[in-house]
């Protein structure tokens, strides 16, 4: 049985990781042949990381995999060995061997002691501060996807490990892959030079139907089910808001140049209702951002069978208006994106940019960046859960851990679902 790791193991501080991880930093230099590779989180977004990053760039080797699960680590390994089977070049990056395929709650750690110079952080958000301190503290440089925590209490840790990312020089990229596609940079570069003037406000939307979930197996403890059902709990995902429509609110932050200071929202559980299966999260947030400027974000997400989808961002500004979903300028400065070749996988570029930037010895550090728009999406789940206008000191300072006592494969209780008007800011789990 896998043992328990207590919530605060689980938390984690970047202090108390420093200490606990503090393994030799690794070995890549600026003008080393290989950069070597390993893979923390095995499942379908975490195989694609991996598959992404060998695709991206010569000289980079996947040698160490590691997930929490046994049937994820080989399910992964299956996939990624057929790739390398039909792959010459790929095969030879691919090479995982059973010594360095690691399971367990520690399979983190193991992945990190693998000699690699590179990890890719790919497990549920509620792991995320604890990975990303521990590979910090390795010198490890990182592919993190986001979001990059699911509470305040994670949004700390996240944000002193950027600092010490910093001291250390090493390059964090995210896996807001929209920072990284064409389309996207070259809308933002225009809208930024003044394209639309003064942005005053803006829509984002991840409307869509449902997505998988996992039904409770005969013998499953509650922890390891949780663990596999991880989008319907917070603790673990954030709630959608937070593991999927973080990609909005990061354009908008982008757009703005910051993120915002107050929110105020309402959502509910309409559709997705059937316990346990949907765990206690929401289906569907409506939030209403005010940035510093003055500028007003509306933003949208639902996740409900039966309806239509809407997914993208659009900006309004003094002289014009945009969609960045679709590469648009609309106004006197009128403009809109076009590739006379097949454009670049943003999955695969932001791999690309990540190998660069530490080849050439100037790492891209997006810790920050990520940090904020994972809190931009917290503050409006929580304005939300809350019923309450909230800014955004109250949300990052708040006494919030969404972990469970002990996390492992354990007796857990489902939350109950938030009730605005009595859930609290200010919690911990099942509060």
């Amino acid at each position: 049985m896998t043992e328990p790791v207590s919530r605060r193991t689980f938390i984690g501080t970047s202090t108390a990781a420093a200490a606990a991880f503090a393994f030799p930093s690794g070995v890549f230099t600026q003008g080393s042949s290989v950069l070597r590779v390993g893979l923390v989180g095995c499942g379908g977004r975490g195989t694609g990381a991996a598959r992404d990053c060998l695709t991206g760039s010569p000289g980079v080797e996947l040698v160490a995999m590691g997930d929490l699960m046994p049937d994820r680590l080989a399910s992964s390994r299956a996939e990624l060995a057929k790739v390398a089977a039909s792959n010459a070049d790929f095969g030879k990056r691919y090479k995982i061997t059973d010594d360095r395929a690691f399971t367990g709650f520690d399979a983190y750690q193991k992945v990190l002691k693998s000699d690699i110079d590179l990890v890719i952080l790919a497990t549920p958000p509620g792991f995320r501060p604890v990975h990303l301190a521990a590979a910090v503290a390795a010198g490890k440089h990182i592919f993190t996807e986001k979001p990059v925590a699911v509470d305040p209490a994670g949004i700390r840790s996240v944000l002193a490990t950027y600092e010490t990312a910093k001291q250390k020089n090493l390059a964090i990229v995210a896996g807001t892959q929209r920072r990284h596609e064409a389309k996207y940079v070259e809308t933002l570069n225009r809208i930024h030079a003044g394209a639309i003037g003064d942005v005053m406000s803006g829509q984002v939307f991840w409307n869509q139907g449902p997505l998988w979930s996992n039904l409770k197996q005969a013998g499953q403890s509650d922890g390891e089910w949780q663990i596999r059902n991880w989008l319907y709990f917070a603790w673990l995902s954030g709630d959608h808001i937070v593991e999927q429509h973080v990609h909005n609110l990061d354009v908008a932050n982008w757009v703005l140049k910051g993120h915002p200071v107050r929110a105020v929202g309402m959502g509910g559980r309409q559709s997705r209702v059937e316990q346990p299966r949907f765990g206690h999260i929401y289906d569907h947030f409506a939030v209403d951002y005010e940035y510093a400027n003055g500028a007003r974000v509306v933003s949208m997400c639902r996740q409900i069978a039966g309806t239509r989808s809407r997914i993208g961002e659009s900006f309004i500004g003094t002289k014009g208006r945009s969609n960045t979903h679709n590469g648009e300028i609309i106004g006197s400065a009128a403009w809109k994106y076009s590739s006379a070749e097949k454009p670049v996988d943003p999955y695969v570029q932001e791999h690309t940019d990540l190998v660069a930037s530490i080849r050439k010895g100037t790492p891209l550090n997006e810790l920050k960046t990520v940090a904020e728009s994972t809190l931009t999406a917290i503050m409006g789940r929580e304005a939300a859960y809350t019923g309450q206008e909230l800014t955004w000191d109250e949300v990052l300072n708040a006494d919030q851990v969404l972990a469970p006592p002990d996390v492992g494969f354990v007796t857990l209780p489902v939350p109950p679902v938030p009730m605005p008007g009595k859930t609290k800011l200010a919690r911990k789990f099942n509060e």
